[in-house]
């Protein structure tokens, strides 16, 4: 239907607008032909609140040969064609309406008709006509970028949609298969202890399982997971491992992907801890600063082992496939620019033994109708 008469309210916006056109058609006739006011409104108004009904057809004949579809003269030839058969009925409106005025015998109720004033009466209803198909052309092809613009980014969010459930799906056999390796180095050593791992190690995973159902969890669930994960990998690592965990009150309200931080607190074991000679404390802050959210997970490392981290944490971040342990860290890297775009970074850093991942994310937290932006 068109746009103009599929709300009363903007039909009655038009038929204003056609009024106001009648009374400067009457003025024309007052000045062109010498027309009494009278006589001009009484003849001008009706006839284009009569023709205003005929113009929107133009919105048809447009939506029937797109402007993408069209050749040239094909356009000219339906726009000649169309404008023609619109000025004749215009111009029959015309002497319609003015032969019935005739009939009342009241003189101020006709206009002087001539020849030339015939051709005149459609040689405007024609060109207010194709004035009207221009227009409608314009705002059909607008419409239609606007319609391709929305199913392109229709388009795209599916196809974020399909990525993060693809990376999701990668990562959990990447965590299976590293937390199988530590209750297996485990099982030699203690068993009453392997038992105890492989239980804390399914409650794990029922967590897991839960998270990556959802796009969004509260930074405080995130940590509790990451939690559970340094505890299973405490009962490997004993004293060797030690836990530090800042996060301040309102850094726990932010909303974060699901599973962001754990593949940074696994890489910091594993390429941290298990590597070094010593025992070493796993950091993990978390602080608000204006409008951001930042992330710290930091781990010792020794000199020899400074560059094979980092060399690890950069193969993770770059754009080509790979398997192994920077598969976590790669998904990170791929998520946050699905989710965020340009509005999140995170970057390594080595500074005084201790090799550090830092994240910055919009922040945002759940409130009473849904997410914002404090």
């Amino acid at each position: 239907m068109h746009p103009v008469l599929s709300s009363l309210r903007a039909l009655s916006w038009y038929l204003l607008a056609w009024l106001a056109g009648g009374a400067a058609f009457a003025s024309v006739l007052v000045v062109s032909m010498q027309t009494p006011w009278v006589n001009a409104l009484w003849f001008a108004v009706p006839v284009c609140l009569a023709y205003a009904f005929v113009i929107p057809s133009a919105y048809y004949v447009c939506r029937a040969l797109p402007f993408t579809r069209r050749r040239l003269a094909v356009g000219l030839v339906l726009f000649a064609t169309a404008s023609a058969i619109a000025g004749s009925i215009g111009w029959g409106l015309c002497l319609v309406w003015n032969r019935f005025s005739r009939t009342l015998e009241l003189d101020w109720a006709v206009i002087e008709w001539t020849h030339h004033t015939g051709w005149a009466l459609f040689a405007a209803a024609a060109g207010v006509y194709l004035l009207s198909l221009l227009l409608h052309d314009v705002m059909i092809a607008l419409e239609q970028m606007r319609d391709a613009q929305r199913r392109e980014l229709q388009s795209r969010v599916l196809a974020h949609e399909a990525e993060l459930q693809m990376l999701r799906m990668q990562i959990n056999p990447h965590f299976l298969f590293n937390c199988l390796n530590s209750i297996s180095a485990l099982t030699s050593m203690d068993a009453v202890a392997a038992r105890g791992m492989t239980i804390a190690l399914a409650q794990y995973f029922r967590q897991t399982l839960s998270l990556s159902e959802q796009s969004s969890i509260p930074l405080a669930q995130e940590i509790a997971h990451c939690q559970c994960f340094l505890d299973i990998e405490a009962m490997r690592f004993g004293d060797k491992l030690g836990i530090d965990i800042a996060v301040d009150g309102v850094a726990q309200t932010a909303q974060v992907p699901p599973m962001v931080l754990q593949p940074l607190v696994e890489n910091a074991v594993k390429h941290g801890i298990a590597r070094s000679t010593r025992a070493g404390t796993v950091h993990i802050k978390g602080v608000v600063r204006g409008a951001w959210l930042h992330l710290r997970v930091d781990n010792p490392v020794e000199d020899d082992a400074q560059s094979a981290q980092s060399d690890t944490f950069a193969a993770s971040s770059a754009t080509t496939h790979g398997a192994g342990l920077g598969l976590g860290l790669r998904n990170i890297h791929q998520r946050l620019q699905t989710l965020y775009g340009d509005r999140a970074r995170i970057s390594q850093h080595v500074a005084e033994h201790r090799f550090v991942v830092e994240l910055a994310l919009p922040f945002t937290t759940t409130g009473a109708h849904g997410v914002h932006s404090p």
